[in-house]
């Protein structure tokens, strides 16, 4: 799905789709559906597992002729009316607002409110969305039309933008202090950079618990169904710096799964201080997230920054019972992007903070050569060891937080600028190409270091390859310090890994910073 196609759906419409919300309105009556039904967790999971005993069948049905053309500008123009939104007749903490169909979402996704354990599905009603300019003659449209997805709103802003919006097959995005839409996250990812066709699992039922007046959490149930398997899913979402979602999912597998991805991760790097491959533009940078950081189940901190690959990179990393990862964007400052249209340096980071264990697995990588911004090209996921099979229930928990940094810092100094350019000694004639790296760290015990006291030495190792003309010396601007090396490929013509941290006789200072650098042909290594 293109990045595009969801930030326009949920952020453009953001700021008029609930203008007036927080006066005094009584709801327009929603329609209901059928008989209200007990309803709980329990019971959603047992609806997955029924639905996973039978062959998928494609859901929803054909849109009308109108619905299926609308263009972009069009579907932009359409906006959902505040005084439908659900709760809106309440004094609760959250109000529940809806997308129409058409454009990229053409499946219909049935939406129900459960209050005091019984649920009822929500009727589409033309009256609860302004036309505009859209074309479309909503008094015409059919009434078991049906919904694309939905944003969430918190009374903390007045009810006035969103705080999530789930939308498009499995998608679904969050917002921190900041208020700016950014990367996303899927229920679940399948069967990704494969070689045959990815699979995209779609939430094709949502229920939405009514909650307490006082409540800080709102909390969503969803049904999930793909041709391989079918999910139930519990959302708890709480709204701050950052906004937490906690996540129970229960997965039945129709059939054995090559390559499952657990609380994936989906991104977009195109051009970056490290890699200027695509470097076109008149931006310096441009990219939702600038890293995969990681914290491994024996503790050790890993800062793997992202890259634009020339071809299909995939990496994974093995642990057990990791502690966490996510995809960053720790750059925030925004004079490196110079976007003041898009704002990539409010861009939300996103942990995923695994609870309970998960055993032996995983974290993988998986970075998509990309021309421009539209199209998101690097996810990040959780691929346990033990593969899911058919007739077993697989259970996984774990929190999202969304917002500027994670909840969760090293107590290490962080990688904060990945550097690279040509090697060798300025003014010297190369006699051999070598590829030079600047790293930069910052925070932990270097911010308060006694430099003339202190030997600090940076420790690499390369999977081929060697290092040379290594130094590291302190940078005030950062508060921090710079580690700088050149790496000489030899004849290698295969990605060469790269480790490297900073140490003070046998105490660590920084965390372990990875990078897979691509060496260029040998008839492209100019001396």
């Amino acid at each position: 799905m293109q990045r595009r196609s969801f930030l326009g759906a949920t952020g453009a419409l953001a700021a008029s789709a609930l203008a007036g919300v927080a006066t005094a309105v009584r709801a327009a009556d929603l329609q209901a559906l059928g008989e209200p039904r007990p309803f709980d967790f329990a019971w959603l999971k047992g609806a997955a597992r029924a639905v996973a005993s039978r062959p998928n069948e494609p859901h929803g049905r054909e849109l009308p002729p109108d619905v299926a053309a609308l263009s972009w500008d069009q579907y932009q123009a359409i906006r959902f009316r505040p005084d439908h939104t659900l709760w809106n007749d309440r004094d609760l903490q959250f109000r529940v607002g809806l997308f129409h169909l058409g454009l990229y979402f053409k499946r219909p996704v049935r939406m129900f409110e459960v209050a005091q354990g019984r649920a009822r599905e929500l009727a589409y009603d033309p009256a609860m969305f302004d036309y505009g300019k859209s074309g479309l003659a909503g008094a015409k449209q059919p009434r078991d039309l049906g919904f694309a997805g939905f944003r969430l709103h918190a009374r903390r802003d007045g009810f006035k933008s969103d705080m999530a919006a789930f939308l498009g097959a499995s998608y679904f995005r969050a917002v921190g202090a900041e208020g700016q839409y950014g990367l996303s996250a899927r229920g679940l990812a399948i069967d990704t950079a494969l070689q045959g066709d990815e699979e995209f699992p779609d939430f094709t039922d949502f229920y939405f618990e009514a909650p307490d007046p006082k409540s800080a959490t709102v909390v969503v149930y969803a049904l999930l169904d793909s041709p391989s398997v079918a999910g139930a899913y519990r959302f708890a979402i709480t709204p701050g710096e950052p906004l937490a979602m906690d996540i129970d999912c229960a997965l039945y597998p129709r059939k054995p799964i090559e390559r499952v991805g657990i609380a994936p991760c989906t991104s977009m790097y195109q051009v970056g201080e490290n890699d200027r491959r695509m470097a076109t533009d008149w931006r310096p940078e441009i990219h939702d997230s600038d890293g995969l950081s990681m914290h491994s189940g024996k503790g050790e901190w890993i800062w793997r920054p992202l890259t634009n690959p020339a071809t299909l990179s995939f990496n994974s990393f093995a642990d057990r019972d990791p502690k966490g990862f996510g995809l960053l964007q720790r750059d925030r400052d925004f004079d490196h992007y110079q976007d003041d249209g898009v704002f990539y340096d409010k861009r939300p980071s996103l942990w995923v903070e695994p609870k309970g264990n998960w055993g032996e697995g995983s974290v993988q990588l998986v970075q998509i050569p990309t021309v421009d911004e539209t199209v998101d090209n690097i996810v990040a996921f959780w691929n346990p060891a033990q593969k899911l099979q058919p007739g077993r229930e697989a259970l996984f928990a774990y929190r999202l937080f969304w917002g500027s940094t994670p909840p969760v810092q090293s107590p290490l100094a962080a990688c904060v600028a990945t550097r690279t350019g040509t090697g060798g000694i300025v003014g010297k004639k190369r006699e051999y190409y070598a590829w030079r790296f600047a790293v930069d760290f910052a925070g932990g015990a270097l911010a308060k270091l006694d430099w003339g006291k202190a030997k600090v030495e940076p420790v690499i190792t390369l999977s081929s390859g060697r290092a040379e003309i290594t130094s590291v010396r302190p940078l005030a601007s950062v508060k921090g310090a710079r580690a700088m090396f050149d790496v000489v490929p030899g004849n290698s013509l295969d990605p060469i890994t790269v480790r490297l941290y900073l140490k003070t006789g046998e105490q660590s200072l920084s965390e372990t910073w990875l990078y897979e650098w691509m060496p260029p042909a040998l008839d492209e290594r100019k001396v």
